[in-house]
């Protein structure tokens, strides 16, 4: 027992100098910083020390080498949102006061669907869901539609107003599938026209964007694709003129040229289409073909003169 004293009081005795000496470092640390903290110059004496020994530290020397590397940001990787999308056939029904929807699949007997009282159909567009479409109204402007987005089932569908910004004033002239490299004629009813690049009609806003110029009063009549050499144009008077394409200039936007001069009424429609096909036109459920078209062959701004034996008699290419 006299032993285990003896060493708990050495122990005691170490522990106290430990302490003392803890005390004693602390004590001067104390009075070195109420040293600091009563001279200014003292203070900036000290931080000039730390800043020069830190740049003997970490100046040149492993110590003071970077650690890491200076890498490039890894490439940005766009991903449409089509790209979500389930690739599906649709076909977009579109009715004369503009109501909109679309159905899987085809429709075997556009006659069998139904429609508000006193309204009809205007239009069928085979698509798919992945399509963006470009709806051209008749105030010169071009929207873009998801095909994705449009309403679906066997409903009467939305007002495609809702889609896109039209007045009730405006209505549609066109909705077509956006094809890459695609060029298109648009024309306004004065008969004043050009070729615009189907880029040039894609519109992310939903109020779109303007490409035909019109004045007041006017409209846009028609936008129909310019694929071929020739254009047809067919006035509300009835007179019929071809001339070749390539007397209509390409524009992005603007009022255009003139396509067909006229005493009475404007344009009714305008189709491009190929000399060595021949001019073709629907009257009822037949298509019909002239391929002697020298009689109406002209020059653009020309006036034109009556149309074949079996045109329809409203002045359109197609029903």
């Amino acid at each position: 027992e006299a032993i285990l004293n003896m060493r708990l009081r050495s122990l005691r005795r170490l522990e106290e100098m430990e302490i003392r000496k803890e005390h004693r470092s602390l004590s001067k640390e104390r009075k070195e910083i109420q040293g600091l903290l009563k001279d200014e110059k003292l203070r900036w004496a000290r931080i000039v020390e730390q800043l020069e020994e830190a740049r003997t530290k970490f100046g040149s020397g492993p110590l003071g080498n970077r650690r890491t590397e200076i890498g490039a940001a890894p490439p940005t990787v766009e991903v449409s949102t089509e790209a979500f999308v389930e690739r599906e056939a649709i076909t977009v029904i579109l009715s004369e006061k503009g109501w909109i929807r679309a159905v899987k699949g085809s429709v075997a007997e556009p006659a069998e669907l139904r429609f508000k009282e006193s309204d009809r159909l205007k239009l069928l567009l085979p698509c798919f869901t992945t399509d963006r479409l470009t709806l051209f109204a008749t105030n010169g402007r071009a929207y873009t539609l998801r095909a994705a987005d449009l309403p679906r089932g066997r409903g009467d569908g939305q007002p495609v107003r809702l889609l896109a910004d039209l007045s009730n004033e405006d209505d549609v002239v066109a909705l077509f599938v956006s094809l890459e490299g695609a060029k298109y004629l648009v024309a306004s009813n004065t008969g004043r026209g050009f070729v615009v690049p189907g880029a040039e009609l894609s519109a992310e806003k939903r109020t779109g964007k303007q490409v035909l110029n019109l004045k007041p009063g006017q409209e846009a009549a028609v936008c129909v694709p310019a694929d071929g050499d020739h254009v047809a144009v067919i006035g509300e008077n009835r007179k019929l003129l071809i001339f070749p394409l390539d007397q209509v200039p390409e524009m992005a936007r603007g009022s255009g040229v003139i396509l067909q001069r006229f005493k009475d009424g404007g344009l009714a429609d305008a189709k491009v289409f190929r000399m060595a096909d021949g001019l073709t036109w629907r009257l009822g459920d037949r298509t019909r073909t002239e391929t002697n078209l020298r009689d109406w062959q002209g020059e653009r701004a020309q006036a034109g003169r009556l149309p074949p034996n079996g045109f329809p008699r409203t002045p359109r290419f197609s029903e």
